[in-house]
């Protein structure tokens, strides 16, 4: 009898995880190409290919939903990226724009969703938080969260002109170019940021 309970109740937890991904992913993709405000629950059901009740049912508003892609995104590359990576990590993650797991569209979702309804600012602002944080960590300057701000900044500003302006030349620069351009100068705001080879100090 234990054997035959468990079999029926493991099958729908397993469904119901497949769906919740899926529904993740969906609407990752869709906050970044979109926004929050434009992304609706029934096209983010849709892409995922499931009813749109089963959006609340897993995650109970599209906000939460939000928060959850946050969760899923921005905070997993917090937690796997060290501090000196993370920049570039983020920038070329703006760059490409081209993953479909969630974590690589953390700020698309972010550009996209910034300044939306205020049921999105909460879960958007927390996340610009965490990443200026992190950033601060590599100033030895007093002034070391500013620093992280202006870098914030730099970072969400191209994003802007690539991703949702389309800005060219930018638009279309090699992601190894800007890298490039951009690390040579961010050193000399970040001054704990480890040098790379043909960086000038």
């Amino acid at each position: 009898m234990a054997k035959s309970a468990e079999s029926p109740a493991g099958q729908p937890r397993r469904d119901a995880r497949a769906t919740r991904q899926r529904l993740l992913e969906a609407a990752a993709d869709l906050f970044a190409e979109r926004g929050y405000e434009a992304a609706t629950v029934r096209d983010i059901a849709a892409r995922a290919g499931v009813n749109q009740a089963l959006l609340f049912r897993y995650f109970g508003s599209k906000n939460a939903l939000l928060t959850e892609v946050m969760a899923h995104s921005g905070q997993e590359q917090l937690r796997n990226t060290p501090p000196e990576q993370l920049f570039e990590v983020a920038l070329r993650g703006i760059l490409t724009n081209t993953g479909k797991d969630p974590h690589d569209r953390s700020l698309a979702v972010y550009l996209r969703s910034i300044g939306s309804h205020d049921e999105a600012a909460e879960a958007v602002q927390a996340l610009g938080d965490e990443y200026a944080d992190t950033l601060a960590t590599l100033s030895r300057a007093d002034d070391a969260p500013l620093r992280a701000d202006l870098a914030m900044a730099w970072l969400l500003g191209i994003g802007l002109m690539r991703v949702v302006v389309a800005k060219e030349p930018l638009a279309s620069a090699d992601p190894d170019e800007v890298c490039t351009l951009v690390r040579g100068m961010l050193g000399r705001l970040l001054d704990g940021l480890p040098p790379q080879d043909g960086d000038e100090r």
